[in-house]
C-alpha cells in the first residue's frame, strides 16, 4: 500500500463497502477468551452497542458474526475491520492531516498497536493483559478519521477507546481529553470491568496503553534498571568486602509487556538474571528483539548455566520458558543463592490470563478461565501460596525481595499465603517504598520520555546528545541530595544508544526532575527551531510517575499520612496539564495494581520549535513534576520537604503549605506510646 493508498484509509474512517473477513493469524500473540459474565439480555444490548458504529445496510451480516465473536471470545473487537495497512509509527508527514499535533498523535496510536509493540495488537491490547488502547477496530477507524480532518481549533473526546466526537476549542486547549474506565466508584470490581468491557461501554486503559504513550519495554527500562542496582547495591553493604554487584543473581517472572524490560535492565546493571515466562511467543519475541540472551525450557540445564554465570561474575539474561511457581520451589530445593527477587506477572488481572497456575500448560490454563472461572480462581491462589512458600525460604537465606507494584502483595494475600509479617504488614516491600518513593519520586524524579517523530534514528542520536549536556551542567550545582540519581541518569542516557533500547518508535526514556526536564525540553525546541533535529517531538512520561498516579499500593506507598488511597493528586494534575499546554491529556482508572485499586492520569506534549512550545514546556512541565513534590512535602517526606523549599526558593509565584513536625512525646502525652 503506498503513502496516497494509506491516507485514503485513514480518512475514510468507516468503509462504505463492507470488507472481507481478516483471517485470524495464529502467528500473532491473542488474547485469552475472556469470561462468559453477561444475561442473554446483555448480549443483545452489547450486540446493539457494537452496531450503532455502523450502517444499516451492514447490520445483516455483521450481527450474526460480531455474536460469534462475542460467544467465541467474549469480546467483541470487529475484526474484519483491522486495517491491512501495515501498522507502525510512520514519519510525521506520512499522516493525512490538517493539524500537525494530530498527526503526532497518529504516529503514537499506531505505535502503541505495533505488532513489536503490543502484546495483543489484534485485540487492540497494548500490554498487561488488558490494558487496550481501543475497545474494537471500528473505535481506532473513526479516531484516525478525526484526527486528519482536525484542526488545531477542535478538540477530540474520547471515552474509554470511543471517540464521542470532535468540538470546538482553541490552539492551547488539548487536542484530545482521554479517560479511560472512569466508572462510578461503587461498580469498580474486577467482573465489572469484565461486564462493561463486554458490553462495549468502558474498558481498562492501563497507564500509557490508552494514552498513547507506551513506547515498548524500554518505557520501564530506565526504573527496572535504577530499581535492580539501588536494590542490589543495598544488598551489597549487608557483605563487608564486597566491592560491585557483579555475580549477583536476580529472578522474577514475566516478558510479555513492560515486564519484558527486566533481561536488559539486569544487563545493564551488571547482575545474571533469570525471568520465567510461560507464553513461548512472548519469550522468543524478546529473545529476537534482543532483550534477552539465552531461552532455557529445561531446569535441569538452567541450574548449571545459573551457577556458572553467578561464578563468572557475568552479566547475562536468561528466560525460562516455563511456569515461575517451578523456578522458584527448584532455586530453593538446590540452594541456589538468590541475592534479588520480584515478580512482574500481570496479578492486577489474575482471572483473566495475567497470571497462569503452576502445573497446567498455557492451552490448559486458557481453556479453564473461559469455562470454569471459579475453578481457574483457585487454581490461580493455590499456585500463588506454593511460590510465596518458595520466595519466603529464598529470603530466609538472605535473598532481597521486593513487590514490583504488579499487585503481587496483595493478592497473595487474597489467596491466603503467607505473606503477612508479626506486624500485621507484609512480609514484603514495594519497590516504591524502600527505592522509587524515598530516592527518585520524592525529589521530582520520574520517567520522562520523547519520540522524535521524524522516525530518524539521527533525530534521536541528536536529541541523547543534548539531553547528556543538559543534566552534566546540572550536575554542577546540584545538591548533594540528587548528585546520585543525575550520575546514574547521565551514565543512562549516554549507554542508551549502544544498549539498542528502541522498540517501534524512535523513542527514550530518561529519569528526570522538573529541572532537568524543562532544560531538556527547551533544549529541544531550539534545536528543533535551528533544524538540528528535523521534525517535532513528542513530550511525555510514564503515569507511574512524581505526580501521575495515585495507587495505595505502589506509587503512593510510600505516603504515611493516612491520603495513600486518595486520589486528589493525579485527578489534580491532569487538569492543570490541560491549561498550561498539553496537546493531550488523559485520566483512568486502573493501572499497575488493578481496576478499583489506582487513579492515574498522563498527558503528550508536540514542541515544534516555535514560541508557544517554549511557553507550554515552562508552565506544564513545572506544575506536572512539582504538584506530586508538594504533596509529598505535605505527607512529610523529608525528600520532598527539602526538594519544594529548594523549588520555592528559586521560582517566584510558588507559595506551597508546609507540614509543621509534631514531637512524638507530644502526641503520646495524649494517647499514650
Amino acid at each position: 500500500m503506498d503513502k496516497e493508498q494509506f491516507a485514503a484509509e485513514i480518512r475514510a474512517g468507516i468503509p462504505d463497502v463492507l470488507p472481507e473477513p481478516m483471517p485470524y493469524d495464529t502467528e500473532i500473540n491473542h488474547a485469552p477468551k475472556r469470561k462468559d459474565i453477561l444475561t442473554p439480555a446483555e448480549k443483545k444490548l452489547a450486540l446493539r452497542n457494537a452496531l450503532r458504529y455502523f450502517p444499516k445496510k451492514f447490520h445483516a451480516v455483521l450481527a450474526p458474526e460480531f455474536a460469534d465473536e462475542l460467544e467465541t471470545y467474549g469480546r467483541i473487537y470487529m475484526y474484519r475491520f483491522r486495517p491491512k495497512y501495515e501498522m507502525y509509527a510512520r514519519p510525521i508527514d506520512e499522516y493525512p492531516h490538517r493539524s500537525l499535533q494530530a498527526a503526532a498523535i497518529m504516529l503514537m496510536i499506531q505505535n502503541n498497536l505495533n505488532p513489536a509493540v503490543a502484546q495483543h495488537p489484534h485485540e487492540l491490547i497494548v500490554y498487561g493483559g488488558n490494558g487496550a488502547i481501543f475497545q474494537n477496530w471500528a473505535q481506532y477507524r473513526l479516531t484516525m478519521k478525526y484526527l486528519s480532518e482536525m484542526t488545531d481549533e477542535q478538540t477530540l473526546v474520547m471515552y474509554s477507546g470511543h471517540p464521542l466526537g470532535l468540538f470546538p476549542s482553541h490552539r492551547n486547549a488539548p487536542r484530545v481529553v482521554v479517560t479511560n474506565g472512569m466508572v462510578i466508584p461503587n461498580y469498580s470490581k474486577p467482573d465489572d470491568w469484565e461486564r462493561f468491557n463486554a458490553l462495549g461501554v468502558s474498558q481498562y486503559g492501563q497507564m500509557t496503553a490508552g494514552s498513547y504513550m507506551y513506547i515498548g519495554p524500554q518505557g520501564i527500562v530506565h526504573g527496572t534498571t535504577i530499581t535492580v542496582l539501588n536494590a542490589a547495591r543495598m544488598q551489597m553493604k549487608k557483605e563487608p568486602g564486597r566491592s560491585d554487584i557483579r555475580g549477583m543473581l536476580f529472578v522474577s517472572s514475566g516478558l510479555g509487556g513492560m515486564s519484558g524490560a527486566q533481561p536488559k535492565a539486569g544487563n545493564i546493571a551488571g547482575v545474571v538474571s533469570v525471568v520465567a515466562e510461560i507464553n513461548p511467543l512472548a519469550a522468543r519475541k524478546r529473545y529476537d528483539q534482543g532483550w534477552v540472551d539465552e531461552l532455557h525450557d529445561n531446569l535441569d540445564e538452567l541450574m548449571p548455566a545459573i551457577r556458572k554465570a553467578v561464578g563468572e561474575r557475568k552479566a547475562v539474561s536468561m528466560a525460562y520458558v516455563g511456569n515461575v511457581v517451578d523456578l522458584w520451589e527448584r532455586l530453593a530445593d538446590e540452594g541456589i543463592k538468590v541475592d534479588l527477587g520480584s515478580d512482574q506477572t500481570s496479578l492486577h488481572n489474575p482471572w483473566a490470563g495475567g497470571y497462569y497456575p503452576v502445573g497446567m500448560t498455557l492451552e490448559e490454563s486458557k481453556e479453564m478461565m473461559a469455562a470454569n472461572p471459579a475453578a481457574f480462581r483457585e487454581r490461580v491462589q493455590a499456585s500463588l501460596r506454593r511460590q510465596v512458600a518458595a520466595i519466603n525460604r529464598l529470603a530466609e537465606r538472605g535473598m532481597y525481595f521486593f513487590d514490583y507494584g504488579n499487585a503481587f502483595l496483595l493478592q497473595s494475600q487474597r489467596a491466603g499465603a503467607d505473606i503477612m509479617g508479626a506486624d500485621g504488614r507484609f512480609r514484603y516491600p514495594s519497590y516504591v517504598q524502600d527505592i522509587m518513593g524515598p530516592m527518585f519520586f520524592d525529589y521530582g524524579f520520574g520517567p520522562f520520555r520523547w519520540v522524535c517523530t521524524s522516525g530518524d534514528p539521527k533525530d534521536l542520536e541528536a536529541t541523547d546528545r543534548i539531553a547528556t549536556a543538559v543534566l552534566e551542567g546540572i550536575r554542577k550545582t546540584a545538591p548533594e541530595e540528587i548528585k546520585h540519581q543525575l550520575d546514574d541518569n547521565i551514565h543512562w542516557i549516554k549507554e542508551a544508544g549502544p544498549n539498542h533500547l528502541v522498540v517501534g518508535s524512535q523513542a527514550r526514556i530518561l529519569y528526570a526532575d522538573a529541572e532537568g526536564r524543562t532544560k531538556i525540553a527547551l533544549a529541544f525546541n531550539e534545536a528543533i527551531r535551528r533544524g538540528e533535529i528535523s521534525r517535532p517531538v513528542v513530550l511525555g512520561r510514564d503515569h507511574h510517575d512524581v505526580s501521575g498516579t495515585d495507587s495505595p499500593f505502589r506509587e503512593t506507598s510510600n505516603i504515611y499520612d493516612g491520603s495513600q488511597f486518595c486520589a486528589d493528586m493525579a485527578v489534580q494534575n491532569v487538569i492543570g496539564d490541560s491549561f498550561r499546554g498539553a496537546t493531550w491529556v488523559s485520566l483512568h482508572n486502573g493501572g499497575g495494581v488493578g481496576w478499583g485499586e489506582v487513579i492515574n492520569g498522563g498527558f503528550g506534549m508536540v514542541i515544534d520549535g516555535g514560541d508557544d512550545s517554549d511557553r507550554h514546556i515552562r508552565e506544564m512541565l513545572f506544575w506536572d513534576v512539582n504538584n506530586g513534590i508538594a504533596r509529598r512535602s505535605w505527607a512529610r517526606n523529608e525528600g520532598s520537604m527539602h526538594s519544594i523549599v529548594r523549588e520555592m526558593e528559586r521560582t517566584p509565584g510558588l507559595k506551597v503549605t508546609m507540614p509543621n513536625i509534631v514531637d512524638d512525646s507530644v502526641v503520646d502525652s495524649v494517647f499514650g506510646s
